[in-house]
């Protein structure tokens, strides 16, 4: 067993290689004024930049609050995996929800990875985006679990191709003789999730957004015209959206007494050889393994080895984060014995105490606090960032919400899909996708969707 410490955290990127990779280094303007607008979006991950990005895109006035720099938590650390879905079956909460509920939730899973095809596509994001990913098998009931996982995605019209592969077939993809087989699709995929989080941000910035760093939420003032308070400064507007994740600390209780911290870690080596390339990882995807604490791993578009895992609920990373999960990695492949590590960071994600995205209303205000949908890898987000096992959210349930919606409070980021409908804490009030619609067209918001791992 290896021992814990606190991850040191500073206002700036941790040092991992996304930061040292990063297309442009985020230099935003801290808020030192009193200013007024229609939405203020608090944090600035993939949930938090996404909704102000949607938002602007039809026309609202937005500020964006971000106490660190864009991208630093989950958003920008995590496995940098594009993985749909929330891990787990809506179908448990049918009677909550209703058949057509559980239809939207896995349709929801379905578009995430389209959500950020287009944004990339349409704004032009260079972020080493790329199509394929793997689930691998670790015993025999792994393959039965993913024969019915290709059939579920099947009946729920999942229009993407998902291949069982034996032990053989498998190496022709992830060379490694641990698993015994795994489940191929071309709906997932990797990416650079930092770059991909500050293009989205520059884009809502080109359409009006105005963003601040280091302008850290202190206080949160409930009313007609909600006040939000900075270190330096304060915005009174309309609607207020939350999207700070395991980073929201304290500021709104019942939240911080529903999320549990999650650590992740991840390391990345020099860049490998092409023979090596080859030898090990032949088929370039994003690979998962099926267990909670899992092993996640893929290729950096330079050929580096970024390998994660080490996942845990005491929001505390290994003393010896690198020879921890050096040995990790050599235990898939062995090839990779002795290769050079420069990189090794961690990261926390949220994880709502029932592993469900939370939506209620607080204060007058919408909320929806999301644990992941389904976006393994790190932070995993993490989008989405997500999350089926932890990490990453991506962005897409945003644009389904947003089209009905008066407003919404989020958090979340891994990187990465989604699926599912929450719990309510006293005082709030459970909406579901009909009660949203009843609310009409968008009165001053918008909510949130899904991203990479983190």
């Amino acid at each position: 067993m290896f021992g814990l410490q606190k991850t040191v955290e500073t206002a700036q990127h941790t040092d991992s290689y996304y930061a040292t990779t990063a297309n442009w280094r985020t230099d935003y303007p801290t808020l030192e004024d009193d200013i007024q607008a229609e939405v203020v979006v608090v944090g600035g991950g993939f949930t938090g930049v996404n909704t102000a990005l949607e938002l602007v895109e039809r026309g609202y006035d937005v500020v964006l609050l971000e106490a660190n720099r864009i991208s630093w938590g989950a958003t920008g650390r995590n496995g940098g995996q594009i993985i749909g879905g929330l891990g787990h079956g809506a179908e448990r909460f049918e009677k909550q929800i209703g058949k057509e509920g559980v239809r939207v939730i896995n349709q929801m899973g379905i578009d995430a990875r389209e959500v950020i095809r287009e944004r990339v596509e349409m704004y032009g994001i260079d972020c080493d985006l790329k199509w394929g990913y793997c689930d691998v098998a670790l015993k025999p009931r792994h393959l039965k679990q993913f024969a019915q996982w290709k059939a579920f995605e099947q009946e729920i019209g999942n229009p993407y191709t998902y291949t069982l592969l034996d032990r053989e077939e498998l190496k022709q993809f992830v060379n490694s003789d641990l698993y015994l087989g795994g489940l191929m699709n071309d709906a997932n995929g990797h990416i650079h999730p930092l770059n991909l989080c500050i293009g989205e941000a520059r884009a809502a910035e080109r359409l009006g957004a105005r963003i601040y760093e280091q302008s850290r939420v202190i206080e949160l003032v409930h009313g007609e015209k909600p006040h939000v308070r900075t270190e330096r400064g304060s915005v009174v507007a309309t609607k207020v959206v939350l999207c700070g994740n395991a980073y929201l600390g304290d500021l709104v209780a019942p939240l911080a007494s529903r999320v549990l911290p999650s650590n992740s870690s991840v390391i990345a080596t020099a860049p490998l050889p092409d023979g090596l390339v080859q030898q090990v990882m032949p088929g370039d995807l994003a690979v998962c393994d099926p267990r909670t604490a899992l092993d996640y791993f893929r290729l950096s578009a330079d050929k580096r080895m970024l390998f994660g895992g080490l996942s845990n609920y005491t929001g505390l990373e290994p003393k010896d984060l690198e020879g921890v999960m050096r040995r990790k990695m050599e235990k898939v492949f062995p090839e990779l014995e002795g290769i050079g590590i420069d990189y090794s960071w961690s990261g926390q994600m949220g994880i709502g105490l029932n592993r469900m995205p939370q939506l209620g209303v607080s204060g007058g205000q919408y909320l929806l606090h999301t644990g992941l949908l389904r976006a393994r890898g790190g932070a995993h987000p993490y989008h989405s960032a997500c999350n089926r096992r932890n990490d990453q959210w991506l962005t897409g349930s945003l644009r389904h919400i947003c089209e009905n919606t008066t407003l919404a409070l989020s958090g979340a980021a891994s990187c990465c899909g989604g699926r599912h409908w929450p719990w309510v804490w006293p005082g709030t009030s459970l909406l579901t996708e009909y009660e949203i619609k009843k609310a009409g067209p968008l009165v001053g918001v918008a909510a949130p969707r899904s991203h990479p791992s983190s």
